[in-house]
């Protein structure tokens, strides 16, 4: 088992079209034999969309990991102190959630879980899911590129054609993005 014992927390934010995606990347971390500490942003927490309701994905997310959902600041900030976490990936990551994290804006669970981890030197792997990935929030993935201690799941165009600004991150690649993210390397090639 690639990941047996491991302490891995898995922040969900607000791309609703792709957690069909990550909830089976979800089980097989389960599988490898990590502990998962699932989180959710307050748009999660909150929202029914035409992908599901809200409760609809806590249930399942809670089924796959075993654990409360942490859906609050307050619950999220003993992340930290606690050094609760041996990795933290955000998958999905929404464009709001980078840029909140380019310019250390710490206003919900997510990015509370992140500040909270980032400050005991362990990875925070990003899982970019955002319809301006290649606009507006460009600047903010060059950002946090460059920023110690965070590293990417690969990740590329969904749809050049109709949302040229739009990027989505290989859920299928998680996995090994934990992996190399544990051993301080962005995992090869990011940009797919």
């Amino acid at each position: 088992m690639k990941l047996k014992d491991l302490r891995i927390g898995v922040a969900l934010t607000g791309s609703f079209c792709t957690f069909s995606r990550v909830l089976p990347e979800l089980e097989k971390i389960v599988t490898e034999g990590a502990e998962i500490f699932p989180i959710i942003s307050e748009a999660v927490a909150a929202f029914d969309t035409r992908f599901g309701t809200s409760d609809e994905w806590k249930r399942k997310i809670e089924a796959i990991c075993g654990k409360e959902i942490i859906k609050s600041i307050v619950e999220a900030e003993p992340i930290g102190p606690k050094g609760l976490l041996d990795i933290l990936a955000v998958a999905p990551c929404t464009g709001n959630t980078l840029g909140k994290l380019a310019n250390g804006i710490t206003d919900t669970t997510v990015t509370m879980a992140c500040k909270a981890h980032l400050r005991n030197g362990r990875p925070l792997l990003l899982a970019p899911a955002t319809n301006d990935g290649l606009g507006v929030n460009a600047k903010n993935l060059g950002l946090l590129y460059n920023a110690k201690n965070i590293y990417f799941v690969p990740f590329g165009q969904d749809d050049p054609m109709k949302k040229c600004n739009s990027l989505v991150a290989d859920f299928e690649l998680l996995i090994p993005a934990i992996e190399s993210a544990l051993k301080g390397n962005q995992l090869q090639p990011m940009l797919k």
